[in-house]
């Protein structure tokens, strides 16, 4: 699995996945809010295997000499 999340969409990601499951700790949100868990892995790994299959990348490319 090489990285294909950069550093906003995995911030975004994690905070996203956070806040679902905080929420739905809370009672505010009803079970469907542990969804959360999935930006929140994706966020953690840097690797959405969505942007796999459309073949997105937002991490940064290294440049190779």
């Amino acid at each position: 699995m090489t990285q294909n999340s950069g550093g906003i969409d995995k911030i975004l990601r994690i905070v996203v996945g956070l806040v679902l499951i905080v929420l739905t700790v809370m009672g505010v949100l009803p079970v469907w809010g542990y969804i959360g868990i999935v930006p929140l892995a994706t966020g953690l790994m840097g690797w959405c295997p969505l942007y796999t299959v459309l073949g997105i990348n937002t991490c940064p490319m290294k440049k190779t000499d």
